[in-house]
């Protein structure tokens, strides 16, 4: 899940919870990684190219505002050695890899080490880590394209599992997870287990702001795009993504400029999400196992 809704509260209340910690300041890192109980995850932005300052400029311009101080880092060295410290079970990066030497560091403390990939040619590159998490076009959040500039590929999560599958590491398909059925299919694409998000965004448990959980509750249809962030990332349509469909990849700039907008990521087709606690959500998804 993406930042803000995964709360330790809802890590600790399933099976095996993912900590988000891409946004969070690392003074929040701390906090939350010392909440949580083992088993679980944690997952960490790596650190990106700069984009490109003369798209920052203009599009601060286009939006009548200031260039924001950002770290394009997401304070990932402070962050890495936060969770070397507190060594979850898995410690997965979003937009790339971990270097050798990182895995390396992670193995030490007992910790696996996993990749974010969406492509078959990112999968290739990842075969040094401990595990892969396969993300569909379909998912919620931010897609995990190494490349901030590239549009995501749209081959489907079992397209890209049965390719990537028989390259030998432990799978998790994430993206477009609704019901048990989805996840008996992605098991049997040889998923060694899924990860669900949306799911989860109105469960007791969740983060998830008021705000959001009534955008979740309308009708409003999910899109793909740069607007929420400068990144792809697919979340509820709104004025605002409708009239900059087109803005440039300036990924992390262009959230501090948009703040007044409503910025409710979730994956497609949701349908009626259940609002239950998450213990409850995760045996409904598990029940046809």
């Amino acid at each position: 899940m993406a930042g803000g809704p995964t709360t330790p509260a809802l890590v600790n209340a399933v099976t095996f919870g993912f900590l988000a910690l891409g946004t969070c300041t690392p003074v929040q890192a701390r906090q939350w990684l010392a909440q949580c109980q083992a088993p679980f995850g944690a997952n960490l932005f790596v650190p990106q190219e700069e984009p490109l300052l003369d798209d920052v400029s203009v599009t601060a311009q286009l939006l009548h505002t200031d260039v924001p101080t950002v770290d394009v880092t997401s304070g990932f060295q402070e962050k890495f050695s936060l969770v070397l410290e507190a060594a979850p079970a898995v410690v997965s990066s979003m937009f790339g890899a971990f270097t050798h030497e990182q895995v390396d560091q992670l193995r030490a403390v007992g910790s696996q080490a996993w990749v974010t990939v969406t492509s078959v040619s990112e999968a290739h590159q990842a075969l040094h880590a401990d595990g892969l998490i396969v993300q569909g076009p379909l998912a919620g959040g931010h897609r995990g394209t190494w490349d901030q500039r590239t549009e995501p590929g749209d081959a489907s999560l079992g397209e890209l599992l049965t390719q990537i599958v028989p390259l030998g590491l432990p799978v998790i398909a994430a993206g477009g997870v609704r019901g048990p059925e989805d996840v008996d299919k992605l098991h049997a694409l040889g998923a060694r287990s899924v990860a669900c998000g949306t799911a989860f965004l109105l469960a007791d448990e969740a983060g998830t702001s008021e705000r959001n959980r009534e955008l979740l509750r309308s009708d409003a249809p999910s899109v793909s795009t740069r607007a929420f962030s400068g990144r792809y990332a697919r979340g509820l349509e709104t004025a605002f993504t409708r009239a900059h469909p087109d803005l440039p990849p300036i990924y992390p700039y262009l959230r501090p400029m948009t703040l007044e907008n409503d910025y409710c990521l979730v994956g497609a087709d949701r349908g009626e999400l259940m609002e239950a606690p998450a213990a409850e959500i995760e045996a409904f998804l598990a029940a046809a196992q």
